[in-house]
C-alpha cells in the first residue's frame, strides 16, 4: 500500500513560476509514489480578509493550475479544504491539545502580527489548522518548502502530544520529505523569495501573465555591477536567473555553466526569457481549455471531495473516541 503525500497551496493572490517550480512542478512528478492529496487551502486563506467573490473565482483558477501544471485527477484527489468539513473540526479539537507558547513561537506568526494593527486569532492557530489538513489524512509525506519547516515539525509535535495523551491516534509525518523544486527569488529583490503578496509589479512571473509582460519583467530584473555573467562572483540577482533557466530547463550544472559564463546580462536575460514563455505557452493553453469546459472543475472537485472525505470522517471519527466524545458509531 502506499503511503500518503499531502501538500496545499491558498488561493490568494496570483500563483507565479517560484509556486510552480517550488510545488506544482514536483507534485506532479511525485504524485504516482503516492495516495496523494493536493489541496486548496481556503481556510487558510480567510486568516486576512478575501473579497468573498475574488476568493470564490481564485479558488476555481487554483484548481485549473493544479491540472494545468500535470496534476491527474484520475489518480490525485483535489480538493478544497472547506468542502470537507473534518479539517475545521479536527483543527478545535487539536487545539484542546496545543498549548499557546508553541504557537507563539512560530516565526511566521510573529513576523506577520508586528504588520498589522490587530491581529486576529486565525492567525495565532494557523499552524494548527495546518496540522489538522496533514493529520486528518493520516499523511506520511509532506512536500513543503523552508518557509513552512517550522509548521510542520509543530505537526509532528501535535500528532505525539496527542498520541501520548490519548493513545496511539495519528501517524507522525516525515521530517526526510521528498525534495522541493527551485527556490525562485523576487525579480526585484532577489534576496527575498518570490512572493505572491508582494506589491511591486516587477517582483514575480505569473503564471497567467500575459508573455510580452513574462518578457519583460525578465528583461528588468535585478543583476548586479559585473559586465557579465561571472560565475564567481555573481550577485543573488544574477544567481537567482540562472536558477530559473535551469530549473525550467532541468540542464544540468556544466551544461548551464558552459552556456552562460562571460555572457552579457542583456542576452542572459532574453534567453531566461525564451525558456519560460516557453513553457508558460503551451502551460496557458491547457489552463485555458481546463476553464472552458463548463462543469469541468466543479465535477473534478466534487469528485475529490467525495474520494477523500471518508479518510476525514474516519479520523475525526477516532479522535473523537479517544477523547471521550460521542460519536455514531
Amino acid at each position: 500500500m502506499k503511503a500518503r503525500v499531502f501538500s496545499g497551496v491558498q488561493p490568494s493572490g496570483n500563483l507565479h513560476i517560484g509556486n510552480y517550480l517550488g510545488a506544482l512542478k514536483s507534485w506532479a512528478k511525485i504524485q504516482y509514489d503516492y495516495e496523494s492529496i493536493y489541496c486548496i487551502v481556503d481556510l487558510h486563506a480567510v486568516t486576512v480578509y478575501q473579497p468573498p467573490a475574488e476568493l470564490r473565482a481564485k479558488i476555481l483558477e487554483t484548481a485549473a493550475l493544479f491540472l494545468a501544471a500535470g496534476i491527474d485527477a484520475k489518480h490525485s484527489s483535489i480538493v478544497v479544504q472547506s468542502s470537507v468539513h473534518a479539517h475545521a473540526e479536527l483543527a478545535w479539537l487539536l487545539t484542546c491539545v496545543t498549548p499557546v507558547g508553541w504557537l507563539e513561537r512560530m516565526t511566521q506568526y510573529k513576523a506577520k502580527a508586528q504588520a498589522q494593527e490587530t491581529v486576529g486569532d486565525g492567525l495565532l492557530q494557523y499552524p494548527v489548522l495546518m496540522a489538522a489538513d496533514i493529520l486528518l489524512y493520516q499523511a506520511a509525506i509532506v512536500p513543503v518548502g523552508e518557509d513552512q519547516a517550522q509548521h510542520l515539525e509543530l505537526t509532528r509535535d501535535i500528532a505525539q502530544r496527542f498520541n501520548s495523551i490519548y493513545g496511539e491516534t495519528f501517524v507522525v509525518p516525515a521530517t526526510h520529505l521528498p525534495a522541493v523544486g527551485a527556490k525562485v527569488m523576487g525579480l526585484d529583490e532577489p534576496d527575498k523569495k518570490m512572493s505572491k503578496s508582494a506589491a511591486g509589479s516587477m517582483h514575480a512571473v505569473a503564471l497567467l501573465d500575459p508573455l510580452d509582460q513574462v518578457k519583460k519583467k525578465i528583461m528588468r530584473a535585478t543583476t548586479d555591477s559585473n559586465p557579465a555573467v561571472d560565475f564567481e562572483t555573481m550577485g543573488p540577482g544574477v544567481r537567482n536567473l540562472l536558477g530559473i533557466f535551469q530549473a525550467f530547463s532541468e540542464w544540468p550544472d556544466g551544461q548551464v555553466r558552459q552556456q552562460f559564463a562571460g555572457m552579457r546580462y542583456g542576452d542572459l536575460k532574453k534567453q531566461v526569457a525564451e525558456m519560460v514563455m516557453a513553457h508558460l505557452e503551451p502551460f496557458q493553453k491547457r489552463y485555458n481549455e481546463i476553464v472552458s469546459e463548463e462543469g469541468y472543475l466543479a465535477s473534478i472537485l466534487k469528485q475529490g471531495c467525495e474520494r477523500v472525505s471518508p479518510i476525514a470522517d474516519s479520523t475525526v471519527e477516532l479522535v473523537k473516541e479517544r477523547m471521550g466524545l460521542y460519536t455514531n458509531r
